[in-house]
């Protein structure tokens, strides 16, 4: 009786380890995802360069040069993770009506998915842990250290 016992604990952690790997990463996925979407399916999105007039401390300012048929605008913020200099420009998408951009092009698309990049580390955390399968769990970490890295490289 005594195996059976074990046997139904391990079920157990097993199931909540695997549920909550599987929740950090749909959590990841999600979050990464309401930003990258503007970048990935970008038919129909304004575009265009945002030459930065003001910066704070994680977003700048500036009036925002079309390109295609998207329509100029004097003002539209852009969230970027490291200080700018005013006069630099910017490739963004425009978020649909907002004055809102998103920084475009290759380091954009991967800055979007820190979050996804942040929950593959944690959930490597989870799987070594909780499930006890470490090849799976140092893929995961690799993936999400790939992801960071990549991002760290692509900033501006």
């Amino acid at each position: 009786m005594a195996n059976s016992g074990s046997g139904l604990a391990t079920f157990g952690r097993v199931v909540a380890a695997s549920a909550v790997a599987l929740l950090i990463l749909v959590s990841g996925g999600w979050s990464s995802w309401r930003t990258a979407q503007y970048l990935v399916l970008t038919k129909g999105r304004e575009q265009g360069t945002v030459t930065l007039a003001t910066c704070g401390d994680s977003s700048c300012t500036g009036p925002f040069a079309p390109k295609g048929s998207a329509v100029a605008r004097p003002s539209v913020e852009v969230d970027l993770p490291v200080r700018h200099r005013v006069g630099q420009k910017v490739d963004v998408v425009l978020k649909p009506d907002s004055d809102t951009g998103i920084r475009s092009g290759t380091g954009g698309l991967i800055f979007a998915f820190l979050p996804l990049a942040g929950a593959l580390l944690l959930a490597a955390l989870v799987v070594a842990l909780g499930l006890r399968l470490p090849q799976v769990a140092g893929g995961l970490a690799v993936a999400g250290g790939v992801l960071m890295a990549g991002a760290f490289f692509t900033l501006p």
